[in-house]
């Protein structure tokens, strides 16, 4: 597989510059049932990052990895697109152990977490043919060599501040896209996934639309919905953005 990589120096989202300007290829062959990726574009800053939802993302120019990839997922249907946030967030993972000598948790659904702090965040657009998914635009803001943020954002955290060293970001962007080729995009990767689940099994205080409440994350859907048992033994299920993690 070829990549075609696209360095710029500034745009307001590399998302929206390579929805924009970046036209699927009809050519863009998969092998084996794996996503194929076909086009990345790099910043050096962004001046309008985003994260999900209304969130933005603080990054210093020149000092993070802020990129998109094109993917085109083979006959995966619009109700299981979750597995592409799967794939990304654990090869992702996979990526950041070579550099922490510790384990690398996802916060439901896609947020890279280093011992309760957050290193890197993931934006995921999908455009749909019929019952599954056409094409996908995958965002990724990973904290490299910052060593401050001065946004309001709770708990950032960078590879710089954890290392005590600066890392190559082209070096970390290339280890990366060799990860997605050989991180398989199939059934498999939900384990992988759940092993890796920020607060897995234990019980915590969340928000949801009624107020706070505690309660145990016992599983991932394959459309992506979070399930909860809460302290009083009620099952709970919640899709995006329909619950907090209230962070300490």
């Amino acid at each position: 597989m070829n990549w075609e990589i696209i360095h710029i120096d500034e745009t307001d989202s590399t998302n929206r510059w390579l929805r924009d300007r970046q036209q699927p290829k009809e050519s863009d062959g998969n092998i084996g049932g794996e996503a194929r990726c076909a086009v990345a574009v790099v910043a050096d800053y962004q001046t309008a990052g985003r994260g999900c939802g209304t969130n933005t993302w603080e990054s210093e120019r020149g000092k993070n990895l802020l990129f998109s990839l094109l993917i085109h997922p083979k006959s995966i249907p619009a109700n299981r697109q979750f597995l592409i946030s799967e794939w990304v967030s654990v090869a992702l993972c996979e990526l950041l152990e070579r550099y922490i000598n510790n384990k690398v948790e996802i916060k439901w659904p896609n947020d890279i977490y280093d011992k309760g702090k957050k290193i890197a965040g993931i934006l995921i657009e999908n455009r749909l043919q019929g019952e599954y998914i056409k094409d996908s635009i995958v965002g990724i803001g990973l904290n490299v060599n910052q060593q401050a943020f001065h946004s309001d954002a709770p708990n950032p955290v960078s590879l710089r501040q954890l290392t005590g060293h600066d890392t190559d970001r082209e070096e970390l962007l290339r280890e990366y896209l060799q990860l997605l080729q050989r991180v398989p995009m199939d059934d498999t990767i939900h384990s992988k996934y759940m092993s890796r689940l920020f607060q897995w099994s234990e019980q915590k205080e969340y928000q949801d639309a009624a107020g706070r409440f505690q309660a145990t994350i016992t599983g991932v859907e394959p459309d992506g919905r979070l399930i909860m048992t809460d302290s009083e033994g009620c099952e709970r299920r919640y899709a995006f953005k329909e619950v907090q993690f209230v962070l300490r």
